[in-house]
Formats: structure tokens, sequence, C-alpha cells
């Protein structure tokens, strides 16, 4: 199943691939480069040390708002699914946290305390967080009754109920708003860069807009979307694989 799945992959891939080349062959405009054009740039922007550096920038700003989003809409919102009064107190704040653009909270938020690192962070966690809050809102509100019935009768303790029950249910929300959020978070880090930060992979994308350098927008957003996959293989498909395992029934000591 896995060698299948990776032959489909490499296979769409270089059909992918040929299209480009072909489309940027009879196009031979710099505004539409191959795929040669664009792997020398990379070589070029790796070299000289640029690539790395302002992936490992951006990526930093990524887990730094991918937590804290998760852990602040993740209470927030399990709160909201366990607590009415919560749910009635906070559901229109995150209504219009909801249809803020994305935009306009990153413009406000440079405006009001300048172009720090403290406020490009802060918008990519705004902005994210209450997606977080109405996934596990609705994931906190499906616990079975009968569940929490049988975890009272045994006393669990606090812990026990966090780690046997409630994470269990929870989880398949939670690695939705995982996935979303990835999706979501390096898009919005990229914008932020753009417009006010001097580093980053958005930064770059910046100078190579202003000389109209498409070689180099490609190189780094390929580039970052192949450190994304490499999270979504090595961390997030492992981390789904292990802790589901009780679902199968088949976990061992």
């Amino acid at each position: 199943m896995i060698l299948e799945k990776l032959r489909d992959q490499i296979v769409a891939l270089l059909v992918l691939l040929s299209v480009w080349f072909f489309a940027a062959s009879m196009a031979n405009s710099p505004l539409l480069p191959g795929p040669e054009q664009v792997a020398s740039s990379i070589y070029i922007e790796w070299t000289q040390g640029r690539l790395l550096e302002n992936l490992l920038v951006t990526l930093q700003r990524v887990v730094i708002s991918f937590v804290s989003a998760m852990i602040l809409g993740g209470l927030m919102g399990v709160m909201m699914g366990r607590v009415k009064l919560i749910n009635r107190i906070f559901d229109p704040l995150l209504i219009m946290l909801l249809n803020i653009p994305a935009l306009v909270v990153i413009i406000l938020l440079y405006i009001w305390f300048g172009l720090v690192e403290a406020a490009a962070v802060a918008a990519v966690i705004i902005n994210k967080m209450p997606n977080v809050a109405v996934t596990l809102r609705e994931g906190a509100r499906m616990f079975e009754p009968e569940l929490e019935e049988m975890a009272q009768a045994y006393k669990f303790s606090f812990s026990q109920k966090v780690v046997d029950l409630w994470w269990p249910q929870l989880f398949p929300y939670v690695m939705v708003a995982t996935r979303s959020g990835l999706a979501l978070i390096w898009k919005i880090v990229l914008v932020v860069e753009l417009l006010g930060r001097s580093d980053g992979v958005g930064f770059q994308l910046h100078l190579a807009f202003q000389i109209f350098d498409v070689a180099t927008i490609l190189a780094y957003s390929f580039a970052f979307i192949a450190v994304v996959q490499m999270i979504e293989w090595f961390i997030l498909q492992p981390m789904e694989k292990y802790a589901t395992r009780w679902q199968r029934g088949d976990q061992r000591d």
C-alpha cells in the first residue's frame, strides 16, 4: 500500500513537471521559468546561505504561532463546548474574529505596536486561534455522556480523564485543526513578513517581486512547501498513526 501510494505520487509529480517544462518552453519568457531555472535558483540561494537562513526564520515564526494558536484556541474551544455560559459570552467574539480579514489584523497590529516581531507573531495567532476554537468546540460537544458517567462511577482523577477520556475523543478534531492550521499559518506568516519584516521567506518574495524575479519566487515557495510536506510525512502522520491505535484495539504496553 505504501509503495503504491509513493509510486502514484512520483507519477503525478513527473506529469506535473512535464507539463510545466512544456508550458515554459512554449512561453519562452522569464515570467514563466522552467523547472531547470527554478532548480538553479534554489541552488544559488542555498549555496549563498540565504535559503536556509530565511527558511529557519519563517519556520520559527510558524512554530511559535502554531503552538500558541493551538493552545489558546484549544482551551477556548473546549471550554465553549463544555460550558454553555462561556459559549454564550464568547460566541460573538469568535464570530467577529472569524470574519475579520487577516490583512486587516496584520495592518492594525503593525500600526498600533510598530513593525516588531511581537506584532507579527500576534497577528498570526489572532488569525488562526478562532479556527482552532471552532473545531475543538465541536469536538467537546461530541463527548460521550456514557463515558463521563463511567469515569464518575470509577472515580477517575483529573489526569485520567484528560488522558484516557477526553483526549481520545478530541484527537480527530485536534488533527483537523492541526492540518488546517499549518496550511493557513504559513501563508499568513509570509504576508506578515512581506508587509513588515526584514527577513524570512516572505521578505525574500517581496525583494524578488520588485525585480520580477519569478524563478526566485518559485524557488522559495517550493522550498517552504517541501518543508511543510516533510512535517506532514515525518511528524503528523506518525503521530496520528501512533495516537489512534486505541481505536483499532491494537495498543500495546
